[in-house]
């Protein structure tokens, strides 16, 4: 399918899809007519990808990773390198320092309204 019946079908922009074949997150092969060729396989890649972007997983980790992911969305850490575990492992040290922050700001904002009157 061209990139106009698969945005539609994955609720994917053509723009973002044209991103993440940049990033080679996604990579659709070309018709003679050098039009992008989508499969229906590519749709639940198409939300992966989505997914872990809206994490905020950045893109060179979602590229190492993708091919690791089965069927269920499980990633197999024994078939990643060292280097990638070790991204990984980092990137989510980082979202876990992010929800403390959050946990922290959130607290705070509860506090600030508990002790203000209502108007």
């Amino acid at each position: 399918m061209k990139i106009g019946e698969f945005a539609a079908r994955s609720g994917i922009s053509a723009r973002l899809l044209r991103y993440y074949e940049e990033q080679q997150l996604l990579l659709p092969r070309r018709g003679e007519n050098g039009y992008r060729q989508y499969s229906a396989d590519m749709l639940r890649s198409a939300a992966q990808i989505r997914a872990l972007l809206d994490a905020g997983m950045p893109t060179t980790i979602i590229r190492d990773i993708l091919p690791c992911l089965s069927a269920t969305e499980d990633i197999y850490l024994q078939k990643l390198s060292p280097e990638t575990r070790l991204r990984l492992e980092q990137e989510r040290d980082r979202i876990s320092a992010r929800i403390v922050c959050l946990a922290r700001n959130r607290d705070a904002i509860d506090a600030y309204l508990s002790s203000v009157p209502l108007t």
